[in-house]
């Protein structure tokens, strides 16, 4: 009987835990940055250790790219963006992938593997909580030769839906 009772408290306290929690919480809104808003400028370490800045491709309509090497979709997607350089770089695209691993090893190993004909640079917490909280990979934005933010994709996302967004940026 002791433990029934011991075990009623138990599932009594967690459930007052939880509708505390949930209303402690409920007021949060995680800042993402968003459609139309300035991309967050950042400079991260290529693979060579040369600092990118995002604002140095103003002008162009860049695919930013953050992935991790773990990430199966991520490595579906990575071929299909080496296409899209080629075919859009001349016109002004520009792909930049952000790399959210830990150590910059692996990483050096699958670009070469891919091929990646576009800068990579490794990511960390400050550039995805920049960028509103990269919670899940893969996430792309779509950002203007402006500047600004033009889409955000979480998840797999079919290339043609990338190719059509870039196509009407480019023109």
């Amino acid at each position: 009987m002791n433990q029934k009772k011991l075990l009623i408290g138990i599932v009594a306290i967690a459930v007052a835990f939880g509708v505390f929690f949930k209303r402690s919480c409920s007021g949060f809104r995680p800042r993402f940055a968003t459609r139309a808003s300035l991309a967050p400028d950042f400079s991260l370490p290529q693979l060579n250790g040369v600092p990118l800045r995002l604002s140095d491709y103003r002008g162009k309509v860049v695919l930013l790219d953050f992935w991790a090497t773990w990430c199966d979709p991520c490595r579906e997607e990575i071929p299909r963006f080496v296409d899209l350089q080629e075919k859009y770089g001349a016109q002004g695209l520009q792909i930049i992938a952000v790399s959210m691993d830990d150590e910059a090893q692996p990483v050096r190993d699958f670009s070469r593997r891919f091929q990646m004909n576009y800068p990579v640079v490794m990511g960390n917490a400050k550039i995805g909580e920049l960028y509103g909280g990269v919670l899940g990979l893969p996430v792309v934005f779509i950002v203007g030769r402006d500047g600004r933010i033009h889409d955000r994709y979480a998840g797999a996302t079919d290339i043609a839906v990338f190719e059509r967004k870039i196509v009407s940026l480019l023109r």
